[in-house]
C-alpha cells in the first residue's frame, strides 16, 4: 500500500482525538475518521478505526457503538480476519455491554467464526441483541442455523418473525425455503406478509409453488400467495395475477379481498420490472 506522506503521524493524532477532549469531540472526531475512511480509504483514519475496534475497552462505549453502525466505511479497506479476534471478544463480553454492535461489526466484515456464539444470542434478553444476532446470521449463516431461526417464525413479537424470515431468505437454500413454505402453508398468524415477501426471493424455483397456491380452496392462502407472486417480478406470474384480480372474490379472515391483493401485486410486479430494467439500460 502506497502511503501518504505523514500519515503515521496523522494516525497518532487520529487516536489522540479518540482518546482526549469531551465525549461529543470525540464523537464529533469518530464521525470525521469514518467519513475519511468510506470516502477515499485514508489508510491513516482505517488505521485509527482498527485500533479502536481492536483495543474496544479502552474507549468509551459510545464510540464503538457509532463505529460499529457504520462499519461499512471501513470494511472494504480491512484485510480479512485482521478484526476477527476483537470482534469475537467484544461478541462474548457482558461487561462491555456492546454485543450487539459488535454483531453488526462481525457481519460488516464478514467474521463467520462468530455464527456459533450469535446462534447462542437469540435467547438474550436485550432486544437488540437478538435483533442484531439474527441479521447477522442472515448474512454470515448457512444451512446449519436454519433449525435455530425457523423456530422464531411463530415468535409472539412481530419483528422477530419479520428479522426471521428475512434472515433465511438472505440464507437461502432448500432449507431456509422449507423453513417460510411451512410458516405458509400453516400459516398461524392472520397477516403473513413477512413471509410472502421472503419466498418471492426464491424465484424462480418458488413460483410453480405459489401459482397452485393462487388456486387453492382457502381464500388466505391464494392472497398471500398473490402477494408473494407480485414481489417475484416475474413476468410468467401475470397470468395468475390477472386471473385473481378478474375473477377472485375471496375474502381472508381480516377482511382482505384476493382481487385487491392481486391488483396490487401486479402493480409491484410492474413496479419491479421498470426498476430491473431502469438499471440495465445506465451506462457502465
Amino acid at each position: 500500500m502506497v502511503r501518504r506522506p505523514g500519515a503515521d503521524a496523522v494516525t497518532n493524532a487520529d487516536l489522540d482525538g479518540l482518546r482526549a477532549g469531551d465525549l461529543a469531540t470525540r464523537e464529533a472526531h469518530l464521525y470525521r475518521l469514518l467519513d475519511r475512511a468510506r470516502d477515499s480509504g485514508d489508510p491513516a483514519a482505517v488505521a485509527a478505526l482498527h485500533a479502536l475496534v481492536r483495543d474496544y475497552p479502552d474507549y468509551h462505549r459510545s464510540l464503538y457503538t457509532r463505529a460499529m453502525n457504520q462499519a461499512e466505511a471501513f470494511a472494504a479497506h480491512t484485510p480479512k480476519d485482521t478484526l476477527r479476534e476483537p470482534l469475537l471478544a467484544a461478541l462474548a463480553d457482558t461487561r462491555y455491554n456492546c454485543q450487539a454492535w459488535a454483531a453488526m461489526g462481525c457481519a460488516a466484515l464478514g467474521v463467520r467464526d462468530a455464527v456459533p456464539k450469535l446462534v447462542s444470542l437469540l435467547d438474550h434478553p436485550q432486544w437488540m441483541v437478538v435483533d442484531e444476532a439474527v441479521k447477522a446470521l442472515g448474512r454470515l449463516g448457512d444451512a446449519s442455523v436454519v433449525p435455530a431461526l425457523r423456530p422464531l417464525l411463530a415468535d409472539d413479537v412481530d419483528w422477530v418473525r419479520l428479522r426471521a424470515a428475512e434472515a433465511l431468505a438472505d440464507i437461502g437454500g432448500p432449507e431456509a425455503l422449507d423453513a417460510l413454505w411451512h410458516e405458509f402453508e400453516h400459516r398461524r398468524f392472520a397477516r403473513i406478509g413477512h413471509i410472502a415477501s421472503a419466498l418471492a426471493l426464491f424465484a424462480p424455483e418458488v413460483i410453480p409453488r405459489l401459482i397452485a397456491a393462487a388456486a387453492d380452496p382457502d381464500p388466505n392462502r391464494r392472497y398471500w400467495a398473490a402477494v408473494a407472486l407480485g414481489s417475484t417480478g416475474d413476468e410468467r406470474v401475470a397470468p395468475t395475477l390477472e386471473r385473481l384480480q378478474a375473477e377472485d372474490r375471496g375474502a381472508t379472515v381480516f377482511d382482505g379481498e384476493v382481487r385487491v391483493a392481486a391488483k396490487k401485486a401486479m402493480r409491484t410486479l410492474r413496479r419491479i420490472q421498470a426498476a430491473i430494467a431502469a438499471r440495465e439500460q445506465r451506462p457502465g
